[in-house]
């Protein structure tokens, strides 16, 4: 039996109507997409940090400069991040500044310590190495050059984490050259670039620094991603529940990166006993005369540098046959300068 024209222009206007709707609903949705990618961080290659990576032929992983971030230089207006950020200021230290959070704990039951203070009305921890750090740069003691004297002067920061050294330096005017492996942190450095405007100041290499250029395993705690560690063993020394995700990353020698004519007041390692293999690939900068060698701070954790296969009194020996000979214990790091 032929269909009605009258039923046929129902279903027709039906089927339209349905299309229509569809249409006017997405409409909002995609302008909104839109929107946030407008808004996203403009984040770009930093020209120094490709040109020096792409003239030592470093692993294809840096040296097409896909994992070298920075904020451009020139954009110092560049838009803020697009998701939300955890962050606060750091206070209690000579100049303040803001350090966005990577971890947010076992939520609800074991939030971060950060998270929790933040629920209480209060400020985050004072991170001690930024209260160390600033307090050196500023005094200019123990062969660490005051910051007025030296414009354009370098600061190292192997392990950056989220940025609790490399900020407190580039707040005060330093250049900063950081590397950080655990991506999760990464991100955090770049919010933490943002909210400081030091998008002229810092530069961050997605690598982990070593004594030659590759790539290795590294395992990720998650929860924790701060004890994150090279060594299976060291990064389950102080959580032992937490999971743990075995993940590849590039290797670099600080001497591949900082350039002769950098003058680096400072270098400071936070590796989880990988601190031995970050000096040994970085022979060179050990090597400049007194007065030009950096003051170093390292962590001295004696089992964390055996799950890595060294120890205190190898890197002490290491650093002796360069000259630094004088080395004192700060709590857990050491700090060690040429006589």
């Amino acid at each position: 039996m032929p269909v009605p024209a009258a039923a046929s222009w129902r279903r027709h206007a039906a089927a339209a109507s349905s299309t229509s709707r569809i249409l006017l609903l997405l409409v909002p949705v995609l302008l909104l997409l839109l929107f946030v990618l407008s808004r996203a961080p403009d984040l770009t290659l930093s020209p120094t940090a490709t040109t020096a990576a792409s003239s030592r032929r470093l692993p294809t992983s840096i040296s097409t400069g896909s994992t070298c971030l920075t904020i451009p230089r020139a954009r110092t207006r560049s838009p803020p991040p697009a998701s939300p950020v955890i962050a606060s200021l750091v206070e209690g230290v000579p100049r303040p500044f803001f350090y966005s959070l990577a971890d947010m704990g076992a939520l609800p039951d074991r939030p971060h310590k950060n998270i929790a203070r933040l629920l209480k009305g209060k400020h985050f921890r004072k991170p001690d190495i930024s209260e160390t750090i600033q307090q050196l740069l500023l005094a200019g003691k123990e062969g660490v050059a005051a910051g007025s004297g030296f414009p354009g002067a370098v600061v190292v920061d192997v392990g950056a984490n989220v940025g609790m050294a490399s900020f407190a330096a580039a707040v005060m005017g330093f250049r900063v050259v950081a590397f950080e492996p655990v991506l999760e942190n990464l991100q955090r450095i770049c919010d933490g670039v943002y909210l400081n405007r030091v998008q002229d100041r810092v530069v961050v290499y997605h690598a982990a620094a070593s004594d030659r250029v590759g790539n290795i395993t590294m395992h990720k705690v998650i929860g924790r991603l701060d004890n994150s560690a090279i060594s299976a063993t060291g990064a389950k020394l102080a959580f032992k529940s937490n999971e743990e995700i075995a993940v590849e990353v590039a290797t670099i020698p600080l001497d591949e990166v900082i350039l002769d004519a950098d003058h680096v007041l400072m270098i400071k390692i936070d590796v989880q006993g990988w601190e031995y293999h970050v000096l040994r690939g970085a022979t060179k900068l050990l090597s400049r005369r007194k007065g030009d060698a950096p003051y170093l701070i390292y962590e001295e954790d004696e089992r964390l540098l055996q799950a890595s296969n060294s120890s205190a009194q190898e890197i002490r020996a290491f650093l002796s046959s360069f000259g630094y000979n004088h080395c004192t214990r700060h709590g857990t790091d050491a700090h060690c300068t040429k006589d």
